[in-house]
């Protein structure tokens, strides 16, 4: 394929199959075409231009207030930390409930920032009916879509009014098998943390709507174990060992009562049960210890503590095994 260019301006294309002629009218057409559309880009062009220059006065405003609303945003906040720290710090002075007073707190944080951009919306010259119509609106529409968070704030009021726990103590919520001890209680949601130091966040709806239990509501609490010995062993010996055991340990309290019993006759075992109060921020190390002690002293006195066993009978013609 071959192109001449001649003096006139045609351009003839020469191919093997034939040529085709392009004449200076149709070059003419391509010319002002494209002079149409670089013409009406450098009028858009202009006309941006021409928008931006009349508006600069109101977008140089509009730049300063977004400024000044940051700015107010970021002292207001420095302003609400302060005002949490001196009403937190008036909480400690009255001894308040932990509960509470994190539970209020964690209000008087939603109530500030929410007066905080009010005041920033306003700012900007949204007339204060106009928000409070659109709060009023938009409430109704949350409110709907959020029943289970209202439902979680009356189950956090409920718990500040009927106090069932408090910070520091230890709860049970068996149906949804939940424990752990209380960090913080906030508007929506309770913080526990477990025994391996997990967090575990529970909506305060789960925890007023089910049973629980508080484990460490009272400063003492029952030491309650098991043990079985041999129906050989010597019962009165064995008790007599765990009731010295109890009287010496130093976790126990002496002034309360201290029971051992027999507690049952098993299938292979006569269950002896012990009972005694301890403090209840010992009870587990207690309870660690004696079960150890229990053990190693029936070993060293020769009491016997059975266990499951099977005995399998295995016939032959010559000869019977007993294993």
């Amino acid at each position: 394929m071959i192109w001449n260019i001649f003096p006139r301006g045609g351009l003839i294309l020469s191919a093997v199959s034939g040529t085709s002629n392009v004449t200076d009218e149709s070059l003419s057409d391509v010319i002002d075409s494209a002079s149409e559309v670089t013409s009406d880009a450098a009028q858009e062009v202009n006309q941006l231009v021409r928008f931006i220059e009349d508006n600069i006065p109101n977008l140089i405003s509009f730049g300063i207030k977004v400024v000044l609303a940051l700015v107010f945003f970021f002292i207001g906040g420095k302003v609400i930390k302060w005002l949490r720290k001196v009403v937190r710090r008036s909480f400690e002075r009255t001894n308040m409930d932990a509960g509470v007073a994190q539970f209020f707190d964690s209000m008087l944080k939603f109530g500030l920032y929410a007066l905080l951009i009010f005041l920033i919306a306003t700012n900007f010259g949204i007339e204060s009916s106009s928000i409070a119509a659109l709060i009023a609106s938009a409430g109704v529409a949350v409110g709907l879509a959020l029943q289970g968070s209202l439902s979680n704030f009356a189950g956090g009021i409920l718990i500040l009014l009927l106090k069932p726990f408090a910070v520091g103590d230890y709860i049970l919520v068996t149906q949804e098998g939940i424990e752990g001890t209380v960090k913080e209680i906030q508007i929506f949601y309770t913080k526990l943390a477990t025994v391996d130091n997990q967090t575990v966040v529970v909506p305060n709806s789960i925890l007023t709507s089910n049973s629980l239990t508080n484990v460490t509501a009272r400063p003492e609490r029952q030491l309650d174990l098991k043990v079985g010995i041999g129906y050989d062993s010597d019962l009165k010996k064995a008790k007599k060992l765990i009731q010295e055991m109890l009287l010496s340990d130093p976790s126990v309290i002496q002034d309360e009562d201290v029971k051992v019993f027999v507690d049952s006759l098993g299938e292979s075992a006569v269950v002896i049960g012990l009972r005694a109060w301890v403090k209840t921020d010992e009870y587990w190390n207690t309870r660690w210890r004696l079960t150890e002690q229990i053990k190693c002293t029936f070993d060293a006195e020769g009491i016997e503590i059975p266990y499951n066993q099977i005995t399998v009978n295995v016939k032959s013609e010559e000869k019977t095994v007993e294993i």
